[in-house]
């Protein structure tokens, strides 16, 4: 991966600690992610309607960030709700922290502020219904 991302542009250098941060970023993200279906899964009794849920939020925050489509291409109301997007600020810090992009989409004090919003309120409230409900206790 990372000759990968040296080989597409030789003349960028990438602090290890920049790097470092972009990959904790996906990190989060992906823990957060995992907290989000947990929270869904507790929340919807049906199987069904989880699939389908899931899915529908899965498109929506697929396409409405910044993986995809650059924000100055998007439309002004499209782009408006990507700002805010997790994937977003996913997406644009691993872009800044590699190297792979020369204009910063966010500013990375932002994206990370953004990432470990996503990640704690997730997760956490992910283990607490699954603790209260689930296991039928608490935490004491």
């Amino acid at each position: 991966v990372l000759y990968l991302i040296w080989s597409s542009n030789p003349q960028s250098f990438v602090s290890p600690l920049q790097l470092f941060i972009a990959f904790l970023a996906l990190f989060l993200f992906t823990f957060g992610v995992s907290g989000f279906s947990i929270t869904l899964a507790v929340s919807i009794k049906s199987s069904d309607k989880f699939d389908i849920f899931l899915g529908m939020i899965n498109a929506l925050i697929v396409r409405l960030s910044t993986t995809l489509y650059p924000l100055v291409y998007m439309p002004s109301y499209y782009a408006s709700v990507a700002q805010f997007n997790p994937l977003t600020f996913a997406a644009d810090l691993f872009r800044w922290g590699a190297g792979l992009e020369s204009a910063v989409l966010t500013a990375p004090a932002i994206a990370i502020f953004g990432i470990i919003s996503f990640f704690s309120i997730f997760t956490f409230l992910g283990i607490f219904l699954h603790e209260r409900v689930l296991e039928g206790g608490s935490w004491q």
